[in-house]
């Protein structure tokens, strides 16, 4: 997550969602997500790499797994596309970049290295939804590479994204979800399976904070879904060196994989409600450009 000065706000969510009857989760091992999570040493560089060998170890063969070269930028994103029975199209993205000071593996490598193992639980049913899962580089630098991966998609590719799951700063605590950057529908839906799994969700407002990847799918009117952990009382590990292994309560971490990749498969079941509109940030609304960080001076 691209940080400035926190301004958080702790917002419960009590609205139950609609969860079908009769759909089966799969989930990969506890042993297996924490072995992922420890792949992040290195320069940014060795993170991509890493990242590009998980989701083949996950079974995303070399037809189903590309890099997308970015303009300016050294690292590429990593992009997993899993086909569905239609082209309708869920984006489920992390950035894999991180900051000079500490070792990231809050900011981002606890949502990048997340992305195998939810392509993985995928993998094994027929779906309706193709589902496109990003690595994405240079979000630390402006958002480059989600940016550039919009930009790159043509207009009917664009209209064909139902919605967006974007993954930043994972594993500080219980699962969070940024409303105003989320749309209410897909809000519904995750809360409604939480109840159901009985896992801790709330909402955790962190505008003036910082920005992710979901802005560049927002721009263009694409519906999204953030989900983090940050609280007023984790935010002072972000780029700083406080960010390392330690900082991640691997149990809460497990909750929101666990999470995820059965909102994901309830999701992929769900149909869009005819004249539905994302109600997420209204475009007209969002500055730009937005101030960005000097690290070290975010406090």
């Amino acid at each position: 997550m691209t940080v400035r000065r926190p301004i958080l706000f702790f917002i419960p969510m009590l609205i139950p969602g609609i969860v079908p009857a009769q759909i089966s989760f799969n989930f990969v091992k506890q042993d297996t997500v924490r072995q992922r999570l420890s792949l992040y040493k290195g320069n940014d560089t060795k993170r991509e790499a890493a990242l590009k060998q998980i989701f083949s170890d996950a079974g995303c063969g070399s037809s189903s797994l590309t890099e997308q070269v970015i303009p300016q930028k050294k690292q590429p994103n990593v992009i997993c596309v899993l086909p569905g029975m239609t082209d309708q199209t869920i984006v489920v993205g992390a950035h894999f970049d991180h900051v000079d000071r500490g070792d990231g593996v809050v900011d981002n490598w606890s949502g990048a290295s997340l992305l195998p193992s939810l392509f993985q639980g995928l993998a094994t049913q027929p779906l309706k939804h193709t589902f496109v899962f990003v690595g994405f580089s240079g979000e630390e630098a402006g958002l480059l590479g989600s940016q550039f991966y919009v930009k790159q998609l043509s207009e009917p590719q664009r209209s064909k994204i139902e919605a967006m799951i974007n993954l930043d700063t994972l594993g500080l605590g219980p699962t969070e979800v940024w409303l105003s950057q989320s749309d209410p529908r897909l809000t519904k839906l995750l809360n409604g399976l939480a109840l159901n799994m009985r896992i801790p969700l709330s909402g955790m407002e962190l505008n003036g904070f910082g920005e992710s990847d979901e802005e560049s799918f927002i721009r263009e009117k694409v519906c999204t879904l953030v989900v983090h952990t940050l609280t007023p009382s984790t935010a002072h590990i972000l780029h700083q060196s406080t960010d390392n292994a330690s900082a991640v309560h691997f149990s809460d971490y497990f909750d929101t994989y666990r999470l995820l990749s059965a909102y994901l498969t309830v999701l992929d079941s769900q149909p869009v409600p005819a004249g539905h509109v994302c109600t997420a940030k209204p475009v007209s609304l969002l500055p730009s450009p937005r101030p960005r960080l000097v690290p070290g001076r975010h406090r």
